[in-house]
């Protein structure tokens, strides 16, 4: 019989649980790609996209695609991973072979791209205050910020998560159809594409004033590295590694590990399809509205512009759906951050040795920590640099280096870390091996493209 409040991030044989046969069976256990979609429509598609849109126009269009197709890859090898060790992230990346300081080199890398995440999520933070601000012009933006970050804290602080989760998903469901609707209605207006529109985005060019912004964008947009580094966090809370148990040689813990392996793949592609017609809903608006009004959004006037992509194609009054809805998505990125953050860092600080991260008061009593003395952070970053498009975009582009410490790590847990009985197709490391090269040309061209000549 399972235990009445399992440990998720200590399993025991007690947990165990046979996996779900067929799809529709498998539905109720999808989870964790959910919580990362609700955290990912917000400030890649709705900033981020739609400035790369608005500055390149539709030839840039594959650049987004490619970002949100190739990840997923990635993100299957650390869950399948997760599923296979019981690992968290740190622990993982900790022993990945290289120089040690107490920890690995790989742990004070991420840590040292962490600095630039920060200065991003300040910028999400205070595209929350620009929202409330412009629905409530009474309060200034300063306190907006502060008034946000408390919320934030508190939420997490009281572990209050479950429901906002599931309110965050329905509300960024909501905002989605409305984009879609956008996008439709796009068509009747004289900011109507067309076809040929659409396939110049499919040429792999990259104009040179938009470089900065499509690695930013490359970065931020779908599953970043850093929420592929989270979605192992959520694989082990939603059950997957306590369903499967511990490793076992043999046939029984073979068959449980491929199974919930397959439902963790399910919810995977079942997330990206999600994201990646969001993305580029909020790119065609990006590019067909804000491009031929030569508008780009920036500082104080971020949100301002932004809406015109919808007041422009239903009329004035989706202004305020459009408020709802983005204050809606920006903040469901900034609770889903904070709670992943918090089991990550704690999990860091863990190999560093400051706290027992498998001890469950000591990982909570963390994170409660945690929750306040981030988003006050993110807050004062905000409250210094004043540019929200600019700082997402910085931790876009930390995001892209990012992407290469995950890309080593994948291919170490495939090749190094697998068990021999989980070894996947051909077809399948074919498409990690894509994904890889996708990530390593995009930026090696886009500093190519950015070298003046």
């Amino acid at each position: 019989m399972a235990q009445s409040d399992p440990d998720p991030y200590k399993p025991t044989e007690e947990d165990v649980q046979e996996p779900p046969v067929g799809f529709l069976a498998s539905l109720k256990f999808l989870g964790p790609g959910l919580i990362l979609s609700a955290s990912v429509v917000g400030s890649g598609e709705l900033i981020a996209t739609t400035v790369l849109g608005a500055k390149g126009g539709f030839v840039t269009l594959w650049v987004i695609l490619v970002s949100c197709l190739v990840k997923v890859a990635l993100q299957l090898e650390f869950g399948k991973h997760a599923i296979s060790s019981c690992e968290p992230t740190m622990v993982a990346l900790d022993k990945l072979p290289g120089p040690r300081f107490k920890v690995s080199w790989a742990i004070w890398a991420w840590l040292g791209i962490y600095v630039l995440k920060y200065v991003q999520e300040g910028g999400v933070l205070g595209g929350v205050a620009l929202i409330l601000r412009t629905g409530f012009p009474q309060i200034g933006k300063e306190l907006w910020a502060l008034i946000v970050a408390v919320v934030v804290s508190l939420l997490v602080f009281r572990g209050h998560y479950v429901f906002i989760q599931w309110a965050a998903v329905v509300m960024t469901a909501l905002f989605t159809i409305l984009t879609l609707a956008c996008v439709i209605i796009l068509q009747f207006t004289p900011y109507a594409f067309s076809f040929s529109d659409v396939a110049s985005g499919l040429t792999f060019r990259l104009p040179v004033t938009a470089v900065a912004v499509a690695l930013g964008a490359f970065g931020i947009t779908g599953i970043g590295g850093d929420e592929i580094m989270h979605y192992v966090y959520w694989c082990i809370e939603k059950g997957y590694t306590r369903y499967a148990g511990p490793f076992r040689e043999g046939a029984d813990w073979t068959r449980r590990a491929k199974g919930w392996i397959r439902v963790m793949y399910r919810d995977a592609i079942f997330s990206m399809v999600v994201y990646t017609v969001v993305t580029a809903a909020f790119y065609l608006l990006g590019a067909a509205v804000l491009h031929k009004l030569g508008e780009v959004p920036a500082k104080d006037e971020t949100v301002e512009v932004l809406s015109r992509m919808y007041t422009e194609t239903l009329g004035g009054w989706a202004k305020g759906i459009f408020l709802t809805g983005a204050f809606i998505v920006l903040f469901s990125t900034l609770f889903a951050a904070l709670a992943a953050w918090a089991r990550q860092f704690a999990d860091a600080f863990g190999r560093l040795g400051l706290l027992d991260f498998f001890n469950r008061r000591h990982r909570h009593r963390f994170i409660a920590v945690f929750a306040w003395v981030s988003p006050l952070i993110w807050c004062a970053l905000f409250l210094t640099m004043k540019e929200p498009v600019a700082m997402i975009v910085l931790g876009g582009i930390a995001t892209s280096v990012m992407l290469l410490l995950v890309a080593y790590a994948a291919l170490h847990f495939r090749y190094k870390r697998v068990p021999t009985p989980l070894k996947p197709s051909r077809a399948y490391d074919l498409w990690l091996w894509l994904s890889i090269a996708a990530i390593v040309a995009v930026g090696v061209y886009s500093v190519y493209q950015a070298i003046p000549r």
